[in-house]
């Protein structure tokens, strides 16, 4: 059962610690017009700054007023604040306290859910309040609850020290041991009964088990029985809930954290719409317009800029407000308690509690797909990438810099490709860079593997249309075996082999790097991806996956571990008849499998270090079992002499025609000798059906050409016979 209590009407503000150098923000807190600030020095500068910020908090609330919080992509569409405390703290006072602006003379020991109306809060978001058992034996229950939880408050008695010592003996570890990764309120009842002799501050009571457990985001007191500051605590939950302090701030630095100051910056690319490197009065009263909902008037904007260039001269220049001063800007307004505002323009530009892009822009069903469907880049896609590319590449070289890539992905949370798979996955320049075709093929590599995160950074860097736009799905590789043909312009080759094989020498070699520069063979899976250059028609990539020799066998315990492959190639010493012979049970087990599923996949058999000396009859057995499966013989090449004998060519060819080298097991030979057979034996079961019907229609053609006899007894007893024609 839950309870729905109906909107506050009242409430009042009176101790309450938030982190160092913040104030009490009750901006958006109607009932609570008094600020108490833990510093409250201020120079006239931060008195226009915090008024601006209070413009935007005041016009934020007006929108959410007329639109909802909820509707902006990203926003938390609900509260759950789970309250724990030790026995008789006061937590279920405090929530009936708050919910109803009454003390209750009896509660139950552990309340229903409470559920707060949509208008209690002014963000509009319900909340739900969720009451615990301080038992022992319910601790389970408890500890399921706090797991659901995206807020908890913590509960002390003011008049009982022993419970404000339990905190950080019991509670505030358990909650790690629980791994509870959600902000912490913690929250003083019964203010009432402490002793008013007392001359320690909560500052001072509080300030070490905050710089213990930084997870605490407020410490509050409150009194249910005295209406004081009940609603406050649940108000703070909330507000870490949507506007959390983590992911913005650094409080051991002072400073905006990396992922925010890049989602900063790209709002900032995104509303300098003339492209000079300033917010102009016009531009800043747009972005105004676009996040709050309401303009700012000339004289506001130029009170702002002054502070700004007072604080930070660089911050404004002749055509306005600098990028660095817009950093500056938000910086002050959290610091100073006002991540609402923040959080708002983050949220109409589409971002989540993570700063990422949230899940609402980029729906799952844009990217559903059959497991043997591929995803590339359009042309839509890669024409704006093109154009990046030419932005981004300075000197015009045809060489993106370390330093130009970092740039061109300083608008996005982190840069995509400084981890596996993509770091080294590429051919690079003489400089360490990347030409344009090494660029667009980790774009295709992205798109292939991650293709939500390649749309996800391909909207951070600045593609103006509509994701669905920038990618197209290939049709399914099935279909293209029954066509005979296929239209994809971006081939994933998977390369098995035993170790020592000359696997890794193969893809590295793809990239275009000297054999004497490559190092040994990696027991990891790794992607080498590069344009193949084909002669009288377009350009095609092609992404090689190397499989080390123990993956194998987990790639087959996956039915569709091969739909996404569209040719597979077999490395082998050819100066080893082991690695022959490993390499041939390899093409076996992958024959086999595919024919099992129906995932069946060209297959090409290479003859690695050909600058060795072959194992005896290792030409004429690798031929004989080649051509008893059905595909093209070894390919001979050799890594330390760069004779690949056009080999890549020769598989994007293999993966261009899918019907053609398809392996062929004896099992799979005897099955489909078996289904010819029961094929030819159903169609003469149904020629001779065909017969049997044709005859049975003639016969009943011929009968009914002949006479029928009737005979009719009249009433004096003689019989009259009649002959009849149908």
């Amino acid at each position: 059962m839950n309870i729905t209590y109906p909107p506050k009407e009242s409430g009042s503000m009176q101790s309450c610690i938030i982190p160092d150098g913040w104030i009490c923000d009750d901006a958006l807190f109607e009932t609570a017009p008094k600020k108490k600030a833990i510093k409250a020095e201020r120079t006239t500068g931060e008195e226009s700054l915090l008024a601006f910020a209070f413009l935007f908090s005041r016009s934020f609330q007006m929108a959410r007023y007329a639109a909802g919080t909820v509707d902006c992509p990203g926003s938390p569409k609900s509260v759950r604040i789970v309250v724990v405390g030790d026995k008789g703290t006061g937590k279920s006072s405090l929530i009936v306290a708050a919910a109803s602006d009454s003390f209750p003379p009896n509660v139950p020991p552990v309340l229903p859910d409470t559920n707060l109306p949509l208008e209690f809060f002014p963000d509009g978001v319900p909340v739900t309040i969720v009451d615990t058992s301080s038992r022992p034996e319910d601790r389970e229950m408890v500890a399921e609850e706090l797991r659901n939880a995206d807020a908890v408050v913590l509960t002390y008695d003011c008049g009982r020290p022993e419970t404000l010592e339990g905190l950080s003996t019991y509670w505030l570890p358990e909650l790690r041991r629980l791994e509870v990764k959600v902000p912490i309120i913690v929250a003083g009842c019964k203010l009432d009964l402490r002793d008013d002799n007392s001359q320690v501050s909560l500052e001072q009571v509080m300030s070490p088990i905050m710089h213990q457990f930084r997870e605490i985001e407020t410490c509050i007191e409150c009194s249910a029985l005295k209406q004081l500051q009940a609603q406050e605590v649940f108000y703070y939950a909330q507000k870490t809930v949507l506007h959390p302090t983590g992911p913005l701030f650094d409080q051991e630095s002072q400073s905006l954290k990396p992922r925010c100051v890049r989602a900063l910056k790209r709002i900032f690319i995104l509303c300098d719409h003339d492209r000079d490197g300033a917010l102009s009065e016009a531009e800043l009263n747009d972005f105004q317009v676009k996040c709050f909902h309401a303009p700012l008037q000339p004289s506001e904007i130029d009170g702002v800029k002054r502070v700004v260039q007072e604080k930070l001269p660089e911050g404004v220049n002749e055509r306005g407000l600098t990028v660095t001063g817009f950093l500056f800007l938000h910086a002050l307004f959290i610091e100073k308690g006002r991540l609402e505002t923040t959080w708002t323009v983050l949220r109409k530009f589409g971002y989540n509690n993570d700063i990422r892009l949230a899940d609402e822009l980029l729906p799952p069903s844009l990217f559903k797909r059959a497991p043997d469907q591929s995803v590339e880049l359009t042309d839509v896609a890669v024409d704006f990438l093109k154009g990046m590319y030419v932005l981004f590449d300075d000197d015009g070289d045809n060489n993106l810099r370390p330093q130009e890539i970092e740039d061109l992905f300083s608008t996005a949370p982190e840069s995509p490709w400084t981890e596996a798979p993509y770091v080294d996955a590429a051919e690079k320049t003489a400089l360490g860079g990347l030409s344009f075709d090494a660029f667009l093929s980790l774009w295709s590599l992205m798109t292939l593997l991650e293709p939500a995160r390649s749309v996800e950074h391909l909207i951070y860097i600045g593609f103006p249309g509509d994701p669905s736009s920038a990618i197209r799905l290939t049709r399914r590789r099935r279909l293209d075996r029954k066509k005979k043909q296929c239209e994809r312009k971006v081939f994933q080759c998977f390369v098995f082999g035993p170790n020592n094989a000359g696997k890794s020498a193969l893809l590295n070699c793809f990239l275009g790097r000297s054999y004497a520069d490559i190092p040994g063979s990696t027991a990891d899976e790794r992607y080498a991806v590069n344009v193949v250059d084909e002669s009288g028609s377009a350009k095609k990539t092609l992404v090689m996956r190397e499989i080390p020799e123990g993956g194998a066998q987990g790639l087959f315990s996956s039915k569709e571990s091969l739909a996404a492959c569209d040719i597979a190639v077999f490395v082998y010493d050819s100066s080893d008849e082991s690695s022959w012979k490993r390499a041939t049970e390899l093409l076996v087990e992958v024959a086999t499998h595919g024919e099992a599923t129906g995932y069946e996949v060209p297959c090409l058999m290479v003859s690695a270090k050909d600058d060795l000396d072959s194992f005896p009859i290792s030409i004429q057995e690798s031929t004989r079992v080649t051509q008893d499966m059905g595909i093209e013989p070894p390919v001979p090449i050799s890594s330390k002499l760069g004779d690949f004998n056009n080999l890549f060519r020769k598989i994007l060819t293999a993966a261009q025609h899918p019907h053609l080298s398809i392996p062929e097991t004896e099992a799979g030979k005897s099955r489909k000798h078996y289904n010819r057979l029961i094929n030819r034996s159903l169609m003469a079961v149904s020629i001779g059906a065909a017969a049997v019907v044709v005859g049975l229609a003639a016969y009943r053609q011929e009968r009914a050409l002949l006479p029928e006899k009737i005979e009719n007894e009249e009433p004096n007893g003689l019989k009259v016979r009649t002959l009849l024609f149908r």
